[in-house]
C-alpha cells in the first residue's frame, strides 16, 4: 500500500512539474512574437498608421486618399533609410 502511495505522489509531482515546463514554454514564444512584432511596428509603423487610416476612410465613406498618400510617403522613408550603408562611422548620425 505504501509503494502505491509513493508511485501516486512521484507522479502527481513529475506531472506538475512537466505541465510547468509547458508553461514555461509558452511564455518564451508569447515574449519572442512580441518583440517580433515590436520591431516590425517600429519599422513600418507609420506605413501601418496610412493605410489603417485610408482603410478607416473608405469604412467610413470619406475616401481613402489621404491615408494611402501617407502610407506611401511614410514607406518611401522607410526604404530610403533601409538603403542607407551603416557603419562605425555613421553610428550617432540618426540621433541628431
Amino acid at each position: 500500500m505504501q509503494i502505491t502511495t509513493s508511485v501516486k505522489n512521484l507522479t502527481q509531482k513529475f506531472s506538475a512539474r512537466q505541465s510547468g515546463q509547458g508553461m514555461t514554454e509558452y511564455i518564451i514564444i508569447v515574449a519572442l512574437i512580441a518583440v517580433a512584432a515590436i520591431g516590425v511596428y517600429s519599422m513600418f509603423g507609420q506605413t501601418i498608421r496610412g493605410q489603417v487610416a485610408g482603410l478607416a476612410g473608405e469604412v467610413a465613406g470619406t475616401g481613402a486618399t489621404a491615408g494611402k498618400a501617407t502610407a506611401a510617403t511614410a514607406a518611401g522613408n522607410a526604404s530610403t533609410k533601409a538603403a542607407e550603408t551603416k557603419g562605425m562611422s555613421s553610428y550617432d548620425s540618426g540621433n541628431k
